[in-house]
């Protein structure tokens, strides 16, 4: 499997390029040409929209997700990009994603039920994507964003559950962080605690990475959280959860 662009083979690249296959890993990703990507798969957006696509190519690929989130905003509006959910292309649903967090004038409720089929995608990167995209519209509105993802982190659905923790992690990747969150991480507790002994290890991991991004901000909180929950909940799942959360604090 190609582990650069470059060394992507070419009939991979013609075909993602017309939107026919879903990228294999991050390799692929980055080998997608939006521009040519979105002449087949957006092909009445118009020459002036490609040409913008095209010259946004050197840019980090979030960048270029987010561009082409607004031009698939501007030509199809949310309702309707909210339906490429079934593309077959991931990165034309991670555009998707992107025009819903873009949206304006719309509640942190009718975004978190836009993105939701895009949260619970059976492809790695638009599950990526989709938390990426909401990110500011959640930072924009915490207290709501919090309050409702809550709700997810009781989901019977793993990638739900996931999303929950990681759109909100207080540092994150790839994001800006959440200071509002390393400054009170305890504001996150409504979305962790439900997963503090999570069966999946997807979703294990990405509680565990939220406490280590607030472990850098406050220790002692951190410390604290891990010791009640090992308490509390005296199972392999949490204690795995612990043990990687508390990785970055001397033993």
């Amino acid at each position: 499997m190609a582990k650069r662009p470059s060394e992507v083979p070419r009939d991979t690249v013609r075909a993602l390029n017309r939107g026919d296959r879903q990228t294999a890993n991050l390799a692929e990703c980055l080998a997608v040409d939006f521009a040519a990507l979105m002449r087949a798969a957006l092909p009445d957006a118009g020459e002036p929209a490609f040409e913008r696509m095209a010259d946004a190519a050197s840019l980090g690929v979030t960048r270029r997700f987010a561009l082409a989130g607004r031009i698939t905003l501007e030509h199809l509006g949310p309702d309707r990009a909210a339906e490429l959910a079934g593309h077959p292309s991931d990165t034309v649903r991670g555009w998707a994603c992107y025009a819903i967090g873009a949206a304006p004038d719309r509640t942190t409720a009718r975004r978190l039920k836009a993105i939701k089929p895009f949260a619970a995608d059976h492809h790695f990167g638009v599950r990526e994507w989709a938390w990426l995209a909401l990110r500011p519209a959640i930072a924009a509105d915490l207290d709501d964003a919090i309050d409702r993802l809550a709700r997810w982190s009781n989901s019977r659905d793993q990638n739900i559950r996931r999303f929950a923790s990681e759109a909100t992690r207080p540092r994150g990747v790839w994001c800006a962080h959440l200071r509002e969150l390393r400054a009170d991480p305890a504001r996150g507790l409504p979305i962790l605690t439900p997963l503090r002994a999570d069966p999946s290890k997807y979703v294990q991991d990405s509680v565990a990475n939220w406490i280590n991004d607030a472990s850098k901000d406050a220790p002692a909180w951190a410390r604290s959280l891990a010791s009640e929950w090992l308490d509390a909940e005296p199972n392999a799942a949490t204690e795995r959860i612990c043990r990687r959360a508390l990785r970055s604090l001397p033993a």
